[in-house]
């Protein structure tokens, strides 16, 4: 026999299914008979005044049926035993769609507008960070006898490319050495580990290429250092305009702080773990600006390192199951992805 609490998570879990779904209040007659809940109108009744007075639902003002607060939704989320698994031609499709992808970048722009698809609501990927990835080559490109572009390539894929202007001329024999030296400092290093051998190399050249491989290392330390303005994509925001109801007179607020890269990295800051997903509800947020909307969060990456993370963010009025599952997955497919480039 059900008892009482399991029962009373049953109405909630329905107040949230239908409330979702129509965005109006529900009563206990439509809960009746909506869903299978093997009791009477009466006890229905009963257990959403408990509810309302444990704070999980609110009645509106305007209406006798009741939605859900903040706090139910995370009694909700925090009840689910498992998060559904999307189906298999799904899970084909996000596979196709982001092997798909010609380089990191490509992996990260169809990311993102996968997942605002798949969940309708407004998707952040964080480029993979620097302090994680390694080097993996360091190609040097005479652009003319006094000028080169340095590229530098990473693990993950991302590729960073500067000009240095020597003030000096510099032959086809000499470019190879820089090269040579180059990789043999950094090759196979975390980027950390790779800025502090580069900034040794000056006193270890030749006086001849002394000035020169000041300039380039000078160079190399700036593209190993963290660019935090560089590190994310977003999209889908158009969404959040198709629900404008769920943000009474805090839309804009939440556009505006979207655009501010540092209040969504803090977003994904929780989602440092790649095997779970973290999902924050209105106030749990710290961001006053975004309290009216709820953040789903995880990491990618391969190997058991994490080198981001991606969520969605919506109103608090969404599908938590299914936009769990849908960032749960393209994660897991984005870190497969990077590992086998």
């Amino acid at each position: 026999m059900v008892n009482a609490d399991e029962r009373r998570f049953e109405v909630l879990r329905a107040i949230v299914a239908d409330y979702v779904s129509t965005n109006e209040p529900v009563g206990s007659k439509t809960l009746v008979e909506q869903h299978n809940l093997g009791v009477s109108s009466a006890t229905v009744r009963n257990d959403m005044a408990v509810l309302e007075e444990e704070g999980l639902i609110a009645q509106p003002h305007t209406s006798a049926g009741r939605i859900p607060t903040d706090q139910g939704y995370r009694t909700f989320v925090d009840r689910l035993h498992e998060i559904k698994p999307l189906t298999s031609p799904e899970r084909r499709a996000i596979h196709a769609f982001l092997e798909g992808a010609l380089d990191l970048d490509d992996v990260m722009r169809r990311s993102v507008r996968l997942l605002a698809q798949l969940t309708q609501q407004v998707a952040v990927v964080q480029y993979p960070t620097l302090t994680q990835s390694t080097v993996r080559h360091v190609e040097v490109v005479t652009i003319t006898p006094a000028r080169l572009m340095l590229v530098l390539i990473t693990d993950t894929g991302r590729v960073d490319q500067r000009m240095v202007d020597l003030g000096d001329v510099l032959g086809d024999e000499d470019v190879s050495r820089l090269r040579t030296v180059l990789n043999s400092a950094m090759v196979g290093k975390r980027l950390a580990d790779a800025s502090a051998s580069v900034s040794e190399l000056p006193e270890e050249a030749p006086p001849e290429l002394r000035e020169i491989m000041t300039k380039v290392c000078g160079v190399l330390i700036e593209t190993l250092v963290e660019h935090p303005d560089e590190r994310m994509v977003l999209g889908g925001t158009h969404n959040l305009t198709r629900n404008v109801a769920d943000f009474p007179g805090s839309l804009r607020q939440v556009l505006e702080a979207l655009e501010e890269q540092v209040v969504v990295l803090r977003l994904l800051a929780a989602a440092r773990d790649s095997e779970g997903v973290t999902v924050r509800i209105g106030m749990e947020n710290e961001a006053e600006e975004m309290q009216s909307t709820s953040v789903v969060s995880t990491g990618y990456g391969s190997h058991g390192t994490v080198l981001g993370g991606m969520g969605v963010v919506g109103p608090t009025r969404m599908d938590y199951p299914g936009t769990m599952a849908a960032v749960r997955a393209v994660a897991s497919y984005v870190g497969e992805i990077l590992a086998g480039r």
